[in-house]
C-alpha cells in the first residue's frame, strides 16, 4: 500500500478514485508518564513518554486508514493529512485522512 502526502505518485496513473478514508486513535495519558513529564518540565527536554504515546497512536490511526482503503479495493492513499485534538483532560485524538485510489501497475 502506497501512502503519500502528495496528490500524485510519479510514474503511476490514477485509474480510479475511491473516496476519502480515515483512521483515528484516542489515547489517555498514563499516570506514570504524567509524573515523569512533570519532573521533566522542571529541567526541560523531550518528554519521551509522550513522544512514544503519540507515535503509537499515529501508527494505529494510519493502520486503520490503510485497512479502510484496502476494504474499498485501493492500493494507495494519497494526499494524507494528520490532525491532533484534545478530547478531554489528559486524552488526545490523532486523526488521519486521505484519498483512497487505485494506481496503475
Amino acid at each position: 500500500m502506497i501512502v503519500s502526502n502528495l496528490e500524485l505518485v510519479f510514474g503511476k496513473k490514477i485509474k480510479n478514485h475511491l473516496g476519502v478514508v480515515q483512521g483515528s486513535s484516542v489515547r489517555a495519558k498514563h499516570a506514570g508518564r504524567d509524573i515523569m513529564a512533570g519532573l521533566k518540565n522542571l529541567v526541560g527536554g523531550e518528554l519521551k513518554g509522550y513522544t512514544e504515546l503519540l507515535q503509537e497512536s499515529r501508527n494505529e490511526a494510519t493502520e486503520r486508514m490503510i485497512e479502510q482503503a484496502k476494504s474499498m479495493g485501493g492500493n494507495a492513499v494519497l494526499n494524507v493529512r494528520y490532525s491532533t485534538s484534545s478530547i478531554a483532560a489528559g486524552a488526545a485524538e490523532i486523526y488521519v485522512y486521505g484519498t483512497a485510489v487505485i494506481l496503475s501497475e
